[in-house]
């Protein structure tokens, strides 16, 4: 057997809340790219041993009060929010994304699209950071083509926090055009400031097979998957 086919997978935990319903093609994209996907209930009170967390997109709790309001109670988020004090890495996507910000986890909020409908299609995104553990594969510029599905994905900063995250460079996504959702600044994902904690409104986990027309969401998952490998104690050839 080669040695890098000894070489451990890292293992990113799938949380999964009641209403989710993009947990089973995050798993089967992490999968397929090289890390071990991890399944975590809701209500799991303590996280596995994993490297990463991703919080994947759908309906958390039928969105009652707002998107992401209830899911970011579920006992999990205690040891999650643990994990990213630690700097361990956590990705939001859609409804995951809303959870991170509900959480506080992430600034700013979603609201509801400009156009009151749900939107459902490819769209472009371009990388405006290379230096996070989500863009890494990424060229600074790049467009990624990555579809979008959602009713409240419209990114809402008021003018202080927006400069903030300007000067911050915490925009790590932007839409390219058009936004389909009106956000502000064309933003499309955004990370918190120490780089660990990203969330986005593109889902990545539905660009990673060229049979669906785009494979461009390898470049974050990919991305996240390489940190998460880092992050991996192997222990030392005796």
């Amino acid at each position: 057997m080669s040695a890098t086919a000894r070489e451990p997978k890292p293992r990113v935990a799938v949380v999964t809340f009641p209403g989710s319903n993009d947990d089973g093609d995050a798993a089967l994209a992490l999968a397929a790219l090289g890390a071990e996907p991890v399944p975590v209930w809701h209500a799991e009170r303590e996280l596995p041993d994993v490297q990463a967390v991703v919080l994947p997109g759908g309906f958390s709790y039928g969105d009652y009060l707002r998107a992401g309001a209830l899911a970011h109670l579920a006992p999990v988020m205690k040891p999650v929010r643990a994990l990213a004090a630690d700097g361990g890495l956590v990705l939001g996507i859609c409804n995951g994304f809303q959870i991170l910000c509900e959480a506080g986890l992430l600034p700013g909020a979603l609201r509801a699209n400009h156009s009151l409908s749900f939107v459902c299609r490819d769209v472009a995104v371009r990388a405006e950071r290379t230096d996070t553990p989500f863009t890494r594969r990424c060229r600074e510029g790049q467009s990624l083509t990555i579809p979008v599905k959602h009713g409240e994905g419209c990114f809402f900063a008021d003018a202080e926090l927006l400069a903030e995250l300007e000067a911050s460079r915490q925009v790590v996504l932007r839409y390219e055009g058009e936004s389909p959702n009106g956000s502000i600044a064309g933003i499309a994902g955004i990370a918190n400031a120490e780089g660990n904690v990203m969330g986005l409104m593109p889902h990545p986990e539905h660009a990673v097979d060229p049979l669906v027309g785009s494979t461009d969401g390898a470049f974050i998952l990919g991305s996240l998957i390489d940190a998460a490998h880092e992050a991996l104690a192997v222990p030392a050839a005796v």
